[in-house]
């Protein structure tokens, strides 16, 4: 089975071309690239962008053309260059900075980038997104944090997290992809529970939303979506608000989105560094949100299962990076994890009962690859990919230490589904990138990661994560994106065999 088509078109906008090395060598192998920069920069950086090219074409890419001078960050100067590129996906710096210090005498953040980085992003995405509205065409955009990571192949780290769990069954049975995009969130839908007929994509309506994604399930099966909104300030600047939606009936609208507001709202320099929501909901209802704040550790809110929410409570502690995963125990408690700011460690948060404080646990025995940590698909459970080895594995609260899952290729965070049944038995199934673009799934008795995992390479290439997804009749489906198009594969036998079908896109 193959999922594999045409290379993926990938344009990179840069301030510069200094600026524009580091996403040249975080893009993997197989795209036809291309380079745009707003200003043409000193003859070192441009050098530099050369040999960064040089090695990118080595390692698989087609290198198309020399890179572009702009000579203005011009929207429309930008929106003419997309057009002509009619790229598929689009790499860009990040275009909200986290500040190294602060300055108190002019009450502004400090930062160790210029400020063009970010400004750059900002037009780029904006075009990108006019782009898409005007063609049609689904255009997914990667955000780059400045610097490298830690751990084999440190790369520049995305602000936004990959998206983890984007293949969702909803109420009725049925399959429900979404992904973010340029102009918002793609959908695609499956017109039948267990069938191949799907349709889409469609542009959801919505606000102004940056490229990153959440989707979480209630307790009753509906999927909600977490993202940040950015909305402009009356006396300049612009204001990064959490903001969620629920997908009530496949394949309707969405409910209107609703702004969680921010740790730091209001303040156009404290509220635009606003991170990433986490969320889980616990086995009563109730929903959690978390999002790491201006002062670099965790600020939460909780709505009840009346409905109600409370106010942004900042949870005191060691200062984190922004990576936070939400996890539900199997009795029911929301957990939260995160990774430190300042070392290798993760941070764990819990309380004592539903009415409880939450307590910080630092004795977490995780060094995890920044952007590789995720939900496992058992209660409770945290994957993530081994700071020194690259490998796969799990960790649950009152495990001794990890339990490696084997396969250290590829990148990013692993997800899975449980409760697949193989003669009789039921096992954990689990899904991450693998060599270059392609992607494995690998399974193991579920509750029992220590007696190992036998992983299985699919051949597809995917441009996002790889995600996988167990319906309530017992199908295993996988997804991946070729292209802009949804590639899908079916477990061949609901209860027999590790075998899948063909892939095929929609």
């Amino acid at each position: 089975m193959s999922a594999t088509g045409p290379a993926q078109r990938v344009t990179i906008v840069a301030a510069s071309p200094r600026e524009a090395v580091a996403l040249v060598a975080a893009q993997g192998a197989g795209a036809e690239l291309t380079v745009l920069c707003v200003e043409e920069g000193g003859k070192d950086g441009r050098a530099a962008l050369d040999r960064a090219l040089a090695d990118a074409g080595r390692r698989g890419c087609k290198v198309v053309g020399s890179p572009r001078i702009i000579g203005t960050q011009d929207g429309d100067g930008l929106l003419r260059e997309l057009r002509a590129l009619r790229p598929q996906r689009v790499r860009l710096a990040d275009p909200d900075p986290t500040h190294v210090s602060y300055d108190e005498e002019r009450d502004v953040p400090v930062h160790d980038e210029p400020a063009k980085n970010a400004d750059a992003a900002l037009a780029a995405l904006a075009a990108a997104s006019a782009y898409q509205l005007e063609s049609g065409a689904p255009v997914f955009v990667d955000c780059h944090r400045a610097g490298a990571g830690q751990g084999p192949g440190a790369a520049p780290q995305p602000r936004y997290p990959d998206p983890a769990h984007w293949l969702t069954e909803g109420f009725d049975g049925r399959l429900t992809a979404f992904l973010p995009s340029a102009a918002g969130v793609v959908r695609w839908t499956q017109r039948e529970p267990g069938g191949a007929a799907w349709q889409g994509p469609e542009l959801l309506p919505g606000p102004r939303l940056m490229p990153g994604l959440r989707v979480v399930r209630d307790t009753h099966g509906f999927p909600h979506l977490f993202a940040l909104r950015r909305t402009p300030l009356k006396d300049g600047g612009d204001d990064l608000a959490v903001v969620c939606a629920a997908q009530y009936r496949t394949g309707h609208p969405l409910t209107p989105w609703h702004s969680l507001g921010s740790p730091n709202p209001g303040n156009r320099h404290r509220s635009r560094e606003a991170g990433f929501p986490a969320a889980a909901f616990d086995g009563v209802g109730g929903l959690f949100v978390f999002v790491r704040n201006f002062g670099h550790s965790v600020s939460c809110r909780h709505q009840g299962a009346d409905g109600v929410w409370t106010p942004w409570q900042h949870l005191r502690g060691v200062r984190v990076a922004d990576e936070l995963v939400a996890v539900t125990t199997a009795g029911g408690e929301v957990e939260l994890f995160a990774r430190a700011r300042d070392s290798a460690a993760v941070l764990r948060w819990h309380r004592s009962g539903p009415d409880g404080a939450w307590t910080e646990d630092r004795s977490v025995p995780l060094s995890p690859c920044p952007g590789s940590m995720a939900a496992g698909p058992e209660p409770g459970t945290i994957l993530f990919r081994d700071l020194r080895t690259n490998e796969p594995c799990v960790w649950w609260p009152g495990a001794a230490g990890p339990v490696p899952l084997g396969g250290t290729e590829g990148a990013g965070p692993v997800t899975g589904t449980r409760g697949v049944e193989v003669d009789g038995w039921a096992y954990s199934l689990l899904i991450r990138s693998g060599p270059g673009s392609a992607c494995a799934v690998g399974m193991h008795v579920e509750g029992r990661a220590d007696a190992g995992v036998w992983w299985n390479e699919v051949a597809a290439d995917s441009a996002v994560m790889p995600a996988v997804v167990r319906d309530r009749a017992g199908i295993v489906t996988l997804a991946t994106l070729a292209g802009s198009q949804l590639a899908l594969s079916h477990r061949e036998s609901p209860s027999g065999g590790f075998e899948f079908n063909d892939w095929y896109t929609v």
